[in-house]
This record gives structure tokens, sequence and C-alpha cells, in this order.
């Protein structure tokens, strides 16, 4: 890997959780969940969020940039905006750039269990079809979007969204014990390679987010330092293992509390379901902390924050729990990994 002065940072383009647009006091000040690991001139980002490409550009980026897009799972929190992505960033390409890799789960292979909960089953969308992988999903949104697609590529000879996109699946590795419902984080599961260039090595592993599968965190190392994306999990111990020694963790966090006050009082089934997903997909502060700890992360920023209203307050309570370099940022922060720089404000 290429070794002088790439200044290895993340630019948190968004760093809201959760399939919503968020109401009330804050709103607004957070886009939806999406980081660019940027290295010397190159960006990887990984989730496509709500408002990902004018976050972009407005952090001095545009889909010209782009080596490759990571996709941590396939919630729409984290990939609503991909098809704007591919098919508005195509007005930003270079006819010769080549084709941008899209990399994220495979198809799931079998619909998720029913909810406890349910009094009847509910029936799954699109049955013919029900649980798409990346390949599939965005083929199927570039099939969405034809007419638009080919108005532009027929009349105002524009290129297409698929010369310039290689969207694939992540294959697990096999004889892991894999399987979407049975077993879909393997413990002690070995972290593995998805994606090298000269300037980045990237290694996914399987985290819990039921009842999604396959759930993914990525990390990137550099000449220069590294970073890991939790991706959305509740607190895993293939993350741990995948984040050992990392120079930075951006790790989910969620408001147990705002679930509480959220869901706690209504009663219903869809309220009391979405109490049970809450707690058995996602992480807290406190939680996050632990983690980062038992990693050795010499720094932790939290990020994914749900709900993405939350006063900033709440967050950076939990600061003097960890004992390395701590953050909350905001959209459009700047964050280094690079390892000499983490190294010197340890030894502050």
């Amino acid at each position: 890997m290429t070794s002088t002065n790439l200044n290895p940072h993340v630019v948190t383009l968004g760093t809201a959780g959760g399939p919503r647009w968020w109401t009330g006091e804050n709103a607004g000040k957070r886009a939806g969940i999406a980081t660019a690991v940027v290295v010397g001139d190159s960006v990887y980002l990984v989730d496509a969020g709500t408002g990902v490409g004018n976050q972009l550009m407005k952090a001095g980026f545009s889909p010209a940039n782009l080596r490759g897009i990571f996709l941590t799972h396939l919630h729409s929190d984290h990939t609503i905006d991909l098809a704007s992505l591919a098919i508005f960033g195509l007005f930003t390409l270079p006819a010769d750039k080549e084709p941008i890799v899209i990399l994220g789960p495979g198809e799931r292979g079998a619909l998720p269990p029913v909810s406890p909960r349910a009094t009847v089953p509910p029936a799954a969308l699109y049955p013919q079809n029900p649980t798409p992988g990346t390949a599939s999903m965005f083929d199927h949104l570039m099939q969405a979007y034809a007419t638009d697609i080919n108005d532009r590529v027929i009349n105002a000879l524009r290129p297409s969204p698929l010369d310039h996109f290689s969207a694939q699946d992540i294959q697990i590795p096999k004889n892991t014990g894999y399987h979407p419902n049975d077993n879909p984080t393997p413990e002690q599961f070995a972290p593995f390679v998805i994606y090298t260039d000269e300037l980045v090595t990237v290694t996914a592993t399987l985290v819990k987010h039921p009842p999604i599968a396959p759930a993914f965190a990525f990390r990137f190392d550099t000449s220069e330092g590294s970073v890991t994306i939790s991706g959305d999990t509740s607190p895993c111990q293939n993350l741990v293992a995948l984040a050992k020694d990392t120079d930075l963790l951006l790790h989910e966090a969620i408001d147990f509390d705002w679930v509480q006050r959220a869901y706690g009082s209504i009663g219903t089934l869809e309220a009391q379901a979405s109490m049970d997903h809450h707690r058995r997909a996602h992480t807290s502060a406190e939680q996050a902390i632990d983690l980062a700890e038992q990693a050795g992360a010499r720094t932790l920023a939290l990020h994914h924050l749900v709900p993405g209203t939350t006063p900033l307050s709440v967050w950076l309570g939990h600061a003097s729990k960890f004992s390395g370099n701590y953050l909350v940022p905001n959209d459009l922060d700047k964050i280094s990994f690079s390892r000499a720089l983490s190294e010197m404000a340890a030894a502050r």
C-alpha cells in the first residue's frame, strides 16, 4: 500500500439512524447514516442514508472521488439514497473512470422469523423475490428508473449507471455455520477480506442485528492507520475481534430511555414488537464504550444515533467512562484515523 501523506480520515456525512425523518427539537440537524472513509484523494463510502449525495458535495467530494460503496446491511436507512447516488452521480463521473464497486450483503435466502407477538403471521411482500441481495436490489432500482435512464441514455446520450457502477454480493466464507435464521452471527467468526487496492484493505465480519441477515461490520486498514465501522449491531464479540487495536471505532448508539418513552406506554403489539427489536438489535452508549475498551480502540466515535434528535449532552454524558478519545460527531465532522496522530493524542 502507498505509505506517504495519505491523511486517512473519515467524514461523518450523516450521523442519524432509523428509517424516518426525526421531528421535534434538533430536527434536521443530522442526515441519514453515511460515512466517507477518505484516503488520499479517494473516498470509500459506507452506507447511503438519506441525503448522502448532498452531504458528499458539502464535504467537498463527488461520486468521481468514489472507489467503492460498502453497505453494512440492507435496511432502508442505510440504502435509501443508493439510487440517487448512482443516477445523479452519473453527471459528475469522467468517461474513463473505472466502475465504482458496490459491495453489500447477498440474498437472505429465507424470510425472517415471525414476531412471537404476532397473532396472525403477516404476509410477505413480493413473495416471488422477498429477500433480494445487493446486486439484485441495485438491478431492481435501476429498472424502476428505466424511463428516466433511457431518456437520458438514448436521447441525451448520457452514460448508463450500469457502466459506471458494479453491484456485487459479499460472499460469506463456507463452513462457518452461518444461517440467516438459525445462526446469523456464528461465534468466533474469522474476519475476511472483501476488497483491496493499493490504498486500503477492507475486512468484514458478521454482527448481530436481528432479524436482518447478513449484517456486516467493516474495517479499513491503510499503511497509516485503521478505522472500524460497526454497522448496526447489539453487543457482539465478532465486532470486538474485528476492531482489535483499531485507531478509530465508529459505533452505533441508541438511547434506550427514549425507546421506553416512545413505546412503553402504548401497549399495542406493534409497539411491543418495536421495543423487542431495539433491545435485541442495537447498542447503548455505555455498551459501545465497553466494546471499544475490549477492542483497545484508541478513539471511539458514536454515530447512527437513535433518535437522531437526542440532545448532544445525553451522549457526551458518558465521555468519562472511556479511557481513550471519546467523540460524538456532528454531520460533516472530519476525524483522523492516522495511527501517528492517535498515538500522539494517547501520549498526552
